[in-house]
C-alpha cells in the first residue's frame, strides 16, 4: 500500500520526535518522551496544589503520550491518552464550575465508603474487558497487563477531576503497575516518570488529606 504525501510528513514527523534525542545509563530517549516527561510532572504539580492549570497541560501531554505508547504497541494507554483528552477537558470544568453533592462549590474531600467499594469494583470488572478487547482487536503482547493501569487511570480521572481524595491511592496503584510495564517495553525515562508519579501519590493524598480535615 502507497502512503499519500500527507501521511508521509506525518510519519516523517513522528519518527523525528521518537528517534533516540540523548541517552542516558546506554538507553535512548526521545524528544517526544523528554517533553512528555515535563509536561507531566508539571501537570502533578499543579494537581497537588488543587490548581486548574494542570487539566491544560493534561490535555498536551496526553497526546504526546498517546503517539508514544502506539509506537510501542501499547495500544490500551494510546488509547486512554485520548479518553484522558476528553476527561481532562471534563475535569477542567469540574474545577472551575463543578457543585458537590450538596450543589456546593467542589471541594476536596473523602469519599464515602461505599462509593469507594464502587470505584474498586469498576476497576475489577473494567481490567478484563478491557484485556479481552485488546487481545482480540491489537497486537499487543501484553493485552492485561495492559488493561489494568488503563481501567485504573480512567476510575482515577474521575475522582481526581470531582475532587475526591481517594484519587492519590489509585493514582499510587497505576503508576507501580505501569512502571512495570513500561520497564518491560523498554521506556525507561517513563519509568522514572512513574516513579516520581508514585512517590508524589503519596505527597498528594497526605496535602489532600489535610486540605479535606480543613474545610469540612
Amino acid at each position: 500500500m502507497t502512503l499519500s504525501l500527507a501521511q508521509a510528513d506525518v510519519l516523517a514527523w513522528v519518527d523525528l520526535w521518537v528517534a533516540p534525542w540523548w541517552t542516558a545509563w546506554g538507553v535512548p530517549v526521545s524528544r517526544l518522551e523528554g517533553l512528555a516527561f515535563i509536561l507531566s510532572l508539571a501537570m502533578v504539580g499543579f494537581n497537588l496544589r488543587v490548581n486548574p492549570l494542570g487539566w491544560p497541560l493534561a490535555i498536551i501531554s496526553s497526546l504526546l503520550y498517546g503517539v508514544l505508547f502506539a509506537r510501542f504497541k501499547l495500544y490500551g494507554e494510546a488509547s486512554l491518552q485520548l479518553v484522558f483528552v476528553v476527561m481532562a477537558v471534563w475535569g477542567w470544568w469540574q474545577w472551575l464550575r463543578g457543585t458537590d453533592e450538596r450543589q456546593q462549590r467542589l471541594r476536596v474531600r473523602v469519599m464515602p465508603a461505599a462509593q469507594r467499594w464502587q470505584a474498586v469494583l469498576a476497576v475489577g470488572l473494567a481490567w478484563p474487558a478491557l484485556g479481552w478487547i485488546l487481545d482480540q482487536v491489537t497486537d499487543s503482547d501484553v493485552p492485561y497487563g495492559d488493561a489494568l493501569p488503563t481501567a485504573g487511570s480512567l476510575v482515577g480521572q474521575w475522582l481526581l477531576g470531582r475532587k475526591w481524595v481517594d484519587n492519590w491511592p489509585c493514582w499510587l496503584l497505576v503508576n507501580l503497575v505501569s512502571m512495570a510495564l513500561f520497564a518491560y517495553k523498554g521506556l525507561w525515562l517513563t519509568v522514572i516518570l512513574y516513579g516520581l508519579f508514585a512517590l508524589l501519590s503519596l505527597w498528594g493524598w497526605r496535602a489532600w488529606l489535610r486540605i479535606a480535615r480543613e474545610s469540612a
